[in-house]
């Protein structure tokens, strides 16, 4: 406990606090179809998506070793650049959220720390190589590839459902979403509870509390783990009205298909140690999904902000990083301390902001007041 000093243990709540916002910025990746389409309550959903991400936690710790032994250099890492880069994730976060806008929780996190270490440590002190490999490669095919997979899948459910009763065809494949949306909050635990699992494990090693390429210990597994599933129950609703209703006219077969497209997606890169966006696999697989069934309502112009939102994420969080990094190593102590203040400052007058619009379990399927969803839309999709 030693190496526990103040800083480490400001660094590892603030790391909670992270995966708290990843929590309810997330939580739309698995219930936002099921809550549009009514397969589930919206604070049915919640609730059950956040035990799910809870159990998940404890299934791998693959995608966690990728963080705290793979894109930053832990010999080279100390606590102050870990907490400036936790800064600038979780002010990116917050920023998303309030306009409703699904980016990736963790391409923050790792443009906060790429940006942080650069500052701190040298460029050496990031293994870009790593970032290609487990970061930006899966950022652009993961997406690719679950809205494809979602599109076929649509376009399968529709063929072979055609001449069976409506009613009958919308309750079965609600009762699927149940299950499907359900294996995507398990798989969202796999995959970003273990980011923040890599943060503190990257931080206790910076300290000297834990060994070179150690794994998380299992309160870090046990914490993580909570904090993720607290935030997603509190409900991300503005997002999950931008992913229910904002990006693609969705029925319950759609959604089906949606769901068990991303949760696919997501396993698989688990098992591999990819970081991928879970953020980036549920709006390809809805976009695949509305594509998927003829006439569907695909609004592109939504789809284009989400596009623009995920390039410029990893940057703009590396910049805020970066920024935080050069005030905590120039002013040691005070620095860090005015760092802290300045990002609570920013947290707390985006949060008094969104009280001007609140979206909430009751109004989160009025499509029409969805803060993206105000240009014109397109009839496209494939024959099904």
């Amino acid at each position: 406990m030693d190496h526990i000093t103040f800083l480490v243990a400001a660094v590892i709540l603030t790391a909670l606090a992270f995966d708290f916002t990843n929590g309810f910025h997330d939580t739309a990746n698995a219930m936002a179809t099921s809550i549009a389409t009514g397969a589930l309550a919206p604070r049915t959903a919640v609730l059950i998506s956040g035990v799910l991400n809870v159990v998940g936690a404890f299934l791998s710790t693959e995608v966690a070793r990728t963080v705290s032994d793979g894109i930053v250099d832990d010999t080279l890492v100390s606590p102050g650049m870990i907490f400036a880069g936790l800064v600038g994730a979780i002010l990116w976060n917050l920023l998303t959220w309030l306009i409703g806008l699904p980016s990736s929780s963790s391409h923050a996190l790792f443009g906060g720390l790429i940006g942080a270490v650069w500052v701190g440590a040298g460029s050496h002190g990031v293994d870009f190589g790593k970032v290609v490999e487990k970061v930006l490669v899966p950022a652009v095919a993961s997406p690719v590839v679950a809205g494809v997979a979602a599109l076929l899948a649509t376009h399968l459910a529709y063929r072979l459902t055609d001449r069976a009763g409506g009613d009958c065809v919308t309750r079965g494949f609600r009762i699927g979403q149940i299950a499907s949306a359900s294996l995507v909050s398990l798989a969202h635990g796999t995959n970003d509870a273990q980011k923040t699992m890599g943060v503190i494990t990257l931080t206790l090693i910076s300290a000297g509390a834990l060994g070179h390429h150690a794994g998380p210990p299992l309160w870090v597994v046990a914490s993580a783990g909570l904090a993720i599933g607290l935030g997603t129950y509190l409900g991300g609703w503005r997002i999950i009205r931008t992913l229910g209703n904002g990006l693609a006219e969705i029925r319950s077969p759609q959604g089906f298909a949606a769901e068990t497209a991303s949760a696919t997606v997501i396993l698989t890169s688990t098992h591999l140690g990819f970081a991928l966006s879970t953020t980036q696999v549920a709006s390809g697989s809805i976009l695949g999904a509305g594509l998927g069934r003829r006439l569907a309502e695909v609004r592109w112009s939504v789809a284009g902000r989400m596009a623009v939102a995920w390039a410029v994420t990893l940057p703009a969080a590396a910049l805020v990083g970066a920024l935080a990094a050069a005030v905590v190593h120039h002013g040691g102590d005070i620095g860090t301390a005015a760092v802290a203040v300045a990002g609570a400052a920013l947290a707390v007058g985006i949060v008094v902001i969104s009280r001007r619009n609140p979206v909430h379990a009751q109004n989160v399927n009025d499509a029409r007041e969805a803060t993206l969803h105000t240009e014109p839309s397109a009839k496209v999709g494939t024959a099904a």
